[in-house]
């Protein structure tokens, strides 16, 4: 009779909820909510009489132990006899049972778990604890549920690449627990100078994380099914070694820090050292990531082909990869680029037809090196904004048919200065998603570059999307998965659509990204620090640098000129009329937020992070509409006014800055060791061009050190009149 109070009536519909097929919002429908989706469930729309209180016991007949648990579920411990128990678990392999699988029924009067490793059991009580959580915090009663799940894809890493800043190392454990409970299950850790090498210690910032620092993480992340493998960027991709005067006679060309020469022995005597510590710092690591994009070499003007030099790199590192037990991975576009493959993989328009045309011609390129392509290496094919197109495919297919091993790697992340948007990027994560699962591929990264660095905080929707979609499979439309990810990320109480504030923060973001600099201009491409402009050809590849008198007069926008007054307006019209559109849109969201901060929400931090990026933005907003009310002004007084105004908004920038860092400080490092040494930022990351965090405000900084300029030469003329 004690149990009748927990009882509550439970439609089919909110079981089905469990594995993700939607329903009207409300306290009887849809109400579980697993993230990521699980493969099989058998539901009836009745209770059972345990209550989540009544869970503490766990009883295994196989002698297993307990993994590491989360939430409610931590509090339950192990039974010596099956009668006192609540909880009966096994792992039990079953041959034809894949990896990570495992079986979950919650019955009447017992939960029973199997198990067909450590690993399934340890998701199958991540499972567990999140039915638990929406049952105790919603006040339902556990629902009768029989579960079968098994993941998509076996190998779901992501990537975290720590070239241009580190977290606090609290941040990384943190990080690791919530990978964890979406059944990630690999990390490719973009390293660079952030691993205080011990045989080359000259590679080695001062504030890198030694080896047995970055091992402790490592074993924490294993515990949790988590396998951390280092990338360690070898041809290209290299001035974080070639910028060092130590290195400097390694370089393909002596002007440039980015690429190794291939063909001088000592440039794998020195790779391989790193390697080496890569290794003991990641012990558990399946790979290593070897890299090997975006980069041309000539060997010192050998006469060889950059394919082939290439390929002569890729063996050397690969051979030494599998004398050390690691899969090397390689970025395979290089030599597709210079087989002339590339246009069509990023070309949806392209017509099959001409796709193949193509390929007939310059295939025979690549088969005539085949021989040399490493068989042990997996080809990762990355494609952030196009994987559905048919070129994108081809590629793939040609290293398939040819029995090479393939992954793909798609993106939360890519060149976003303040934030991930195209909504998180999650169309092109579904979709890569899909191609990998037809092309029965066994791994998919989600790369996390560094290159503009927006906060960790701002990656965890692509994050969730990616495990949803490779461990669930396609089973959630992209509508379903974020209302499924409110509910898990911010409570049940937030899964409705009028809560989907991230959304709508992407098109203010693009506003501000350049509307502090002029036509033509990209945000990404400035650096007070810097002298030169960047001269490319139509590829991309740099040609040669040009003198800069002035970066801020090159770059950052006109200001009113008060002798014809209006021009000013006129020129910037369509931004200030995207500023009053998207200044509402803030507003809104901020009151979303507000929304969620009132209610005790969790992800606390996460909506703080968020609420930095909508200040900055909104300041920026701020001293556009500051400059207009100038440029607009009816008399000499009114103008005054505007000026002082805008005076008061020079001022209040620190104010904004000051907030921002507080909020970021949490968890991360947001300065560089006073004896850093920048690389030549061949790519033009923004993260890297300063020692502080004044890249993150480069934009406002040169517009405010150009209006300090204007606002004294305004004070000049004002007093000249009054005299």
């Amino acid at each position: 009779m004690k149990y009748f109070k927990y009882l509550k009536i439970i439609p089919l519909t909110l079981i089905i909820g469990v594995i993700g097929c939607s329903s009207p919002d409300s306290k009887s429908t849809n109400n579980f909510a697993l993230l990521p989706s699980v493969a099989e469930g058998n539901f009836t729309n009745k209770i059972s009489t345990l209550d989540v209180s009544m869970l503490k016991l766990a009883y295994s007949p196989t002698g297993d132990s307990l993994p590491i648990r989360y939430g409610l579920s931590k509090k339950i411990r192990i039974a010596n006899e099956a009668e006192n128990s609540q909880v009966e678990f096994s792992i039990l392999p079953i041959e034809s049972r894949i990896s990570e699988s495992y079986s979950l029924e919650i019955g009447p009067k017992k939960i029973k778990i199997e198990a067909q490793d450590k690993a399934g059991l340890f998701y199958a009580f991540i499972t567990l604890n999140q039915i638990l959580k929406d049952a105790i915090s919603q006040d339902l009663s556990l629902p009768l549920v029989e579960i079968k799940d098994s993941p998509k894809i076996a190998f779901r890493p992501i990537h975290i690449d720590v070239k241009h800043h580190l977290e606090k190392k609290s941040y990384y454990y943190d990080l690791l627990d919530e990978l964890a409970q979406l059944k990630i299950n690999g990390i490719i850790v973009e390293i660079e100078d952030k691993l205080k090498y011990k045989r080359r210690p000259e590679v080695a910032s001062s504030d890198a994380v030694s080896i047995e620092e970055w091992r402790k993480i490592s074993e924490y992340a294993l515990n949790r099914n988590i396998k951390i493998s280092p990338l360690v960027q070898g041809l290209g991709h290299a001035s974080f070694v070639l910028k060092h005067d130590k290195n400097k006679h390694l370089r393909d060309d002596p002007e440039s820090d980015w690429a190794f020469n291939p063909l001088d022995p000592e440039t794998y005597t020195l790779q391989f050292d790193l390697y080496k510590d890569a290794f003991e710092a990641f012990p558990h690591g399946k790979y290593l990531h070897v890299g090997g994009d975006e980069v041309h070499t000539t060997g010192r003007e050998s006469g060889k082909s950059a394919l082939e030099l290439n390929l002569i790199w890729l063996n050397k590192v690969s051979d030494f990869a599998a004398e050390h037990d690691r899969i090397p991975i390689f970025w395979d576009d290089m030599p597709l680029k210079q087989a002339g493959l590339m246009g069509p993989i990023y070309d949806e328009k392209m017509p099959p037809r001409t796709v193949d045309s193509i390929w007939d011609i310059n295939e025979p390129t690549l088969n005539r090196f085949i021989e040399q392509f490493p068989k042990n290496c997996v080809y990762m094919r990355w494609n952030y904004h196009l994987a559905e197109s048919y070129g994108n495919g081809k590629a793939m297919d040609w290293f398939s048919s040819n029995g090479f091993s393939v992954m793909g790697a798609t993106a939360g992340q890519t060149r976003w200065t303040l934030m991930p948007q195209r909504e998180s990027n999650i169309d092109q994560i579904r979709i890569f998603t899909e191609q990998s699962i037809k092309r029965n591929y066994n791994g998919l990264l989600l790369t996390l570059w560094d290159d503009d660095s927006p906060h960790f905080e701002l990656y965890k929707r692509g994050i969730s999307a990616f495990a949803e979609f490779t461990w669930g499979g396609l089973q959630r439309s992209k509508a379903e998965f974020k209302k499924v990810y409110r509910h898990r990320m911010f409570g049940s109480d937030f899964k409705s659509e009028e809560y989907s504030f991230i959304d709508g923060l992407d098109k203010p973001v693009e506003v501000w990204t350049n509307l502090l600099v002029k036509e033509g201009t990209h945000r990404n491409s400035l650096n007070q620090g810097s002298v030169t402009k960047i001269n490319e050809n139509e590829t991309g590849e740099l040609l040669k640098a040009l003198p800069i008198k002035d970066p801020i007069e090159e770059y950052i926008i006109d200001l009113p000129d008060l002798e014809n007054k209006g021009d000013w307006s006129k020129k910037y019209a369509k931004r200030l009329a995207d500023i009053k559109v998207q200044a509402g849109v803030l507003k809104e969201i901020r009151k979303t937020i507000a929304s969620f901060q009132s209610k005790n929400t969790s992800a606390k931090y996460n909506l703080e992070v968020y609420s930095e990026v909508i200040n900055l933005v909104d300041y920026n907003f701020k001293l556009m509409k500051s400059l207009s009310l100038i440029d607009n002004a009816l008399s000499t007084e009114e103008e005054a006014k505007m000026i002082k105004n805008l005076q008061n908004l020079v001022y209040e920038f620190k104010e904004v800055r000051k907030q921002f860092e507080n909020v970021y400080s949490k968890s991360r490092i947001l300065n560089k060791p006073s004896d850093y040494i920048l690389d030549q930022d061949h790519h033009r990351h923004p993260a890297n061009q300063s020692i502080n965090f004044d890249w993150q405000f480069t934009a406002e900084l040169m517009l405010l050190n150009k209006i300090n300029k204007y606002l004294k030469i305004q004070d000049l003329e004002t007093t000249s009149k009054a005299l």
